[in-house]
């Protein structure tokens, strides 16, 4: 294990200079497994820190509002973070653009956390003890947000996730909120797309037992696609840093499978498809929005007319996805990914509560993100449930030669 560096601060600056700083950042890494501990220690440390002023007196004048953001700027899979960074900052921009929230400024402060639980916990106390932002936004991997939602709770400051799908998140309290699906919705999606699309009954599971976000979205896929007629014919499991999935695909091939159900991370994801079509298995590959990178490519054609849930596609033909996808290219040269139109999202909904809360209090400010209804996201159509997650649809897409294709949408039950 490697020494816990300095976290990153990356400052908002100007459009030409921010995006040289985003490009050469580029990377993001979902840690697995619980985040109780490392966000334990942090949020007790905090008891003792100094209280935090109350925000609700606005200071008048330019002085920027302060937004926190925590993302794994470096790691394995490093690109997440980055994504997310760039949706947000263009969110900004284009609120600074127009006048900002009241008259005064925004501007993100991004810490790395290296994609570790422990770093996400200590990034969000300094955010808020330190930097004194009036809210945060992050994380993707659902285990680092748990980490960091316990203590922006602990401190009463609003956190907005942009893409951490299991329902432990939101569950820390009313401070913790997320504008995507979450992992039971996922499941049901990708086992309807299997039954009714795909027309399919025998489905294999290959999930990552240590890790949140995997074994929450296999447990909802084995529930709706049994609930809906399916058999799940074996169920195979791996654990962190693994890269011989020899003996679960063995099992997996033998057990006769018509689709493989992997609700992993696209690090994990190509390595297991090589491995796969080297053992002779033909079914298709079907997992979830974790799959969501450029580094899909890399499995060549093992992941040809294989398929994946996600929160958009840039081929929606809405206008607020053709909209933001021609802003973001032409703004960063590169069409946005999932991760990008999240955190897009998730800035512009804080945004929207910023100019309709009463104060930027942590309470009031938390109130008028519960308040959102009917936001015109860039992912769909989002409001607020009572327990702070979004209700919205989610598209399944296609791959071939490693870029992915829209096929459907799926809309909540």
């Amino acid at each position: 294990m490697r020494t816990a560096l300095p976290a990153l601060r990356v400052a908002l600056l100007p459009a030409a200079v921010s995006l040289a700083v985003l490009l050469a950042a580029c990377d993001r890494s979902p840690g697995p497994g619980e985040a109780s501990d490392a966000a334990r220690s942090v949020t007790q440390a905090a008891d003792a820190a100094q209280s935090r002023p109350d925000e609700s007196a606005e200071p008048s004048g330019d002085k920027p509002i302060l937004i926190g953001h925590f993302a794994s700027m470096t790691g394995s899979e490093a690109t997440w973070g980055v994504s997310v960074d760039t949706g947000i900052r263009m969110a900004v921009q284009e609120a600074n653009a127009a006048g900002g929230v009241h008259g005064r400024p925004l501007k993100v402060i991004t810490y790395d956390n290296q994609g570790k639980q422990q770093e996400s916990a200590t990034a969000v106390t300094r955010l808020i003890t330190q930097d004194k932002v009036v809210a945060v936004l992050g994380e993707v991997a659902s285990s680092r947000s748990i980490a960091g939602g316990q203590v922006a709770q602990r401190f009463g400051v609003p956190m907005i996730s942009p893409s951490s799908t299991n329902p432990r998140v939101t569950e820390i309290g009313d401070m913790v909120f997320r504008v995507c699906f979450i992992d039971p919705f996922q499941g049901y999606v990708c086992a309807k797309f299997a039954r009714e699309h795909l027309n399919l009954t025998r489905a294999a599971t290959l999930f990552n037992r240590a890790q949140a976000y995997s074994t929450g979205l296999n447990d909802a896929f084995r529930k709706h696609f049994s609930e809906m007629g399916g058999t799940i014919v074996t169920e195979q499991a791996y654990g962190d840093g693994d890269s011989d999935f020899s003996a679960q695909l063995t099992n997996i091939r033998d057990a006769r499978p018509e689709i493989i159900f992997i609700p992993g991370y696209y690090t994990e994801v190509v390595n297991i498809a090589v491995q796969a079509r080297r053992l002779g298995i033909t079914a298709p590959l079907l997992g979830g929005d974790g799959w969501d990178a450029e580094d899909l490519k890399n499995a060549g054609s093992a992941l040809d007319d294989c398929y994946f849930s996600n929160h958009y596609s840039h081929e929606e033909q809405r206008p607020a996805v053709q909209d933001f996808v021609k802003r973001y290219q032409a703004e960063f040269g590169k069409i946005p990914d999932g991760m990008a139109a999240t955190g897009y999202d998730a800035a512009g909904i804080l945004i929207d509560a910023m100019r309709r809360a009463r104060s930027l209090s942590g309470p009031d400010l938390a109130a008028a993100i519960a308040q959102t209804r009917d936001f015109p996201g860039v992912t769909g159509i989002i409001s607020m449930d009572a327990q702070r997650n979004a209700r919205k649809p989610a598209v399944i897409l296609k791959l071939k030669n490693g870029r992915p294709s829209y096929v459907t949408t799926i809309s909540p039950p």
